[in-house]
């Protein structure tokens, strides 16, 4: 009797519970726990330059009820989702071309894909400063062609310049997961396709993009949230008139310390980004790489 209840029970799994406290202690603190104070600040009201701790959801009635904010919302959502269009479609060609053509040079073409995440940020929105700035490397070079009789201030400070830079900054986000998506094409789809006697464009559209678009969602979501959370780049290189969330939020958080108002308007971020997350996940996105 002893002996089979002895065997019936189990070992408990102390390695498996101590294997599992580290990470948990870590999201605790450095993820749920912030999330949780952010909750809190959104449904606090700043009253009279002091923070009122009672529930109350004026911060996003303010969000959505102001004409100003919904404009920074629609701009920011539009600028991401431009972003991330531009990207994916600059991002597929150079990602099939390296996954399958680039032979022994394909360590050699993703690490010059990699290379500039090794630079600083501000170092490559500063570039872009250069590049379009009034005396910089396009207006010289328009001169000196004789296209420009005189420098031109409509490459900066623009809705233009903003997107050009994020295009660049966050590309390799986007080929990166491209290129592994292409690398797990299989090539005897493609061969069987054009035995079917099936143009390019019918092989791309109905057996290349189905197979990588795992690939494609998850730079997508990639380069969407990073965009959706910037505010370097619309200050550095953007107009005034071309803030977007990230801005507002930084100015909450500073100059008018209305931190449950940026607190709400940093939770309106996050909701759009997990709702891309939410689509990217349910395709599989992140299963398939």
């Amino acid at each position: 009797m002893t002996v089979s209840t002895t065997q019936r029970r189990s070992p408990l799994p102390i390695g498996l519970y101590a294997s599992l406290l580290p990470p948990l202690i870590w999201m605790s603190l450095l993820y749920f726990a912030p999330i949780a104070l952010l909750v809190s600040y959104s449904i606090w009201r700043l009253e009279a330059f002091d923070i009122v701790k009672e529930f109350s959801l004026t911060n996003f009635q303010v969000i959505f009820t102001n004409p100003a904010y919904r404009t920074v919302i629609l701009r920011t959502l539009g600028t991401a989702l431009g972003v991330t269009v531009i990207d994916i479609l600059i991002a597929l060609p150079l990602g099939y071309f390296i996954a399958k053509f680039s032979g022994r040079y394909r360590s050699l073409l993703t690490l010059l894909v990699i290379l500039p995440l090794w630079s600083s940020y501000l170092v490559r929105v500063f570039a872009w400063k250069i590049i379009l700035g009034y005396n910089g490397i396009l207006n010289t070079a328009l001169l000196s062609l004789g296209i420009l009789k005189e420098p031109s201030q409509v490459f900066l400070y623009n809705q233009f310049s903003t997107m050009l830079t994020f295009v660049h900054v966050w590309l390799p986000f986007m080929v990166l997961p491209i290129i592994t998506a292409f690398e797990r094409l299989p090539n005897n789809l493609l061969e069987a396709s054009a035995d079917l006697n099936a143009r390019p464009w019918t092989t791309f559209r109905r057996v290349t993009l189905p197979l990588v678009a795992p690939g494609v969602l998850a730079g997508s979501i990639n380069v969407f949230a990073l965009t959706m959370g910037d505010f370097i780049t619309p200050s550095l290189v953007g107009s005034p008139s071309g803030i977007m969330l990230g801005n507002v939020i930084s100015s909450q958080f500073g100059v008018a310390y209305n931190w449950p108002l940026g607190a709400a308007f940093a939770l309106v971020v996050m909701l759009l980004v997990f709702s891309g997350l939410a689509i990217a996940l349910k395709q599989g996105a992140l299963e398939s790489l």
